[in-house]
């Protein structure tokens, strides 16, 4: 394991130990601390991403990649204000969560409290840097945080930044720690730092991921694949299926939340079908489907079962037209990762057993895949979105980066 990975994992479990006990107040200034720096420092942040973006064309990187990599005015903003709205959001530590009283007098408390030391391994976006290190600080934990080599230059002046807030706020500075060391074997320090990591989430593609299931042995959230679905029902209004199919698709390819596959009713398919590809087409998506929606798209590219299973990140969707609602179904569970499906419909009982029967982290029901998101859903800026099912599932919030313990209280009791 290396030596300087471990030494940094250190030094993070120290300055958890501090956040573990630090006020509500502590907390939130670093965070405001934090934003305002961002912002003050933003021609710092903005040419060091010019580095990495430079460097990253030039070895032919693809291009929703390099706007996962991508940094400007706005996008800064975006982290300030997430860091900003996490400092709004209650904080869940020291909250009790249930307690009872036994016959013997002796008081029994659950109560909320910080994992520890959050590590959390990420590809090409740097505003993940801050958005996990926002979280964990106000969730009480420390962030130790290791990105690509694509992005190293930008994470390394975006780290140094909210270090610099942290202290500020008298904190320790190690609770916000980065690992420059970003060849494989710098990760798999990070995945078997036994020691001192309490909980590892990895977000980014199917090597990472595949990655960490086979070398981790510290406990791991998975921020898994997003093979997202928007099935038009029977039922369905169809112009709200078509603003919601285009959004769900084009509001911004290269997100997890992004749809990536269509499943169409035969019954409204004649008429929905062709529109959508026109649509879609307008904004050069390019379409692929089975032999029915082929043949009322002439355009449209056939899709093998690889399509259907595939997070395309790009201006590509799979369209396929099943003959009911047990169809789609079946089909989204094959196919979907158990990230975010969606239903468009008028039929309630349709909504219903579609959102009772489909097994995804998150189940939307008229509305785009888009608002998967720790923000959308109030969380402030989330540090993943969980396709597992042990302990936290769909957007990781401030709870979901909590456990608890039992604290009993006795009034001199003792076991007969």
């Amino acid at each position: 394991m290396s030596d300087v990975v471990t030494e940094l994992a250190r030094r993070a479990k120290e300055a958890s130990r501090r956040l573990a006990t630090a006020s509500t107040d502590e907390k939130d200034a670093a965070l405001h601390h934090a934003a305002d720096l961002l912002v003050a420092r933003a021609t710092d942040v903005l040419d060091a991403n010019a580095v990495d973006l430079a460097a990253a064309e030039a070895g032919g990187m693809a291009a929703s990649a390099l706007d996962r990599l991508r940094l400007d005015h706005p996008r800064l903003q975006g982290m300030a204000a997430g860091l900003r709205q996490v400092a709004s959001l209650p904080d869940p530590v020291g909250e009790t969560l249930d307690g009872t009283r036994r016959p013997n007098g002796l008081q029994i408390q659950r109560i909320r409290v910080p994992l520890g030391v959050v590590a959390v391994i990420y590809e090409n976006r740097p505003n993940v840097t801050s958005d996990a290190a926002g979280i964990c600080l106000k969730s009480g934990n420390a962030a130790l945080l290791r990105g690509s080599s694509t992005a190293l230059t930008t994470n390394r002046v975006v780290a140094d930044v909210l270090r610099e807030g942290v202290a500020k706020a008298g904190l320790p500075a190690d609770a916000v720690a980065l690992v420059d060391d970003v060849s494989h074997e710098g990760a798999l320090a990070v995945m078997r730092c036994t020691e001192y990591v309490d909980c590892l989430v990895p977000r980014g593609g199917p090597a990472l991921i595949q990655s960490i299931r086979d070398h981790a042995t510290v406990p791991v959230i998975i921020d898994g694949d997003g093979n997202c679905h928007v099935y038009v029902d029977a039922a369905a209004d169809l112009d709200e299926a078509l603003r919601i199919s285009v959004n769900a698709k084009t509001n911004r390819t290269s997100v997890c939340n992004a749809a990536e596959s269509l499943v169409v009713h035969a019954s409204v398919a004649d008429d929905f079908v062709p529109r959508v590809a026109e649509a879609l087409a307008a904004r050069d998506v390019e379409m692929v489907g089975d032999v029915a929606a082929c043949r009322l798209a002439p355009a449209m590219g056939a899709a093998t079962d690889d399509d259907f299973g595939r997070e395309f990140l790009d201006l590509k969707i799979s369209v396929a037209v099943v003959p009911d609602l047990d169809a789609a179904i079946a089909h989204v569970n094959r196919f979907g990762t158990g990230h975010t499906e969606a239903i468009v419909t008028r039929d309630l009982a349709a909504a219903r057993r579609f959102t009772d029967e489909v097994d995804a982290a998150v189940v939307i029901v008229n509305a785009s895949t888009r608002f998967t998101d720790g923000e959308r859903f109030g969380f402030g800026a989330e540090i993943g979105i969980s396709t597992q099912k042990l302990h936290a599932r769909g957007p990781m919030g401030l709870r979901e980066l909590t456990t608890y313990k039992y604290v009993v209280w006795g009034d001199g009791q003792i076991v007969e």
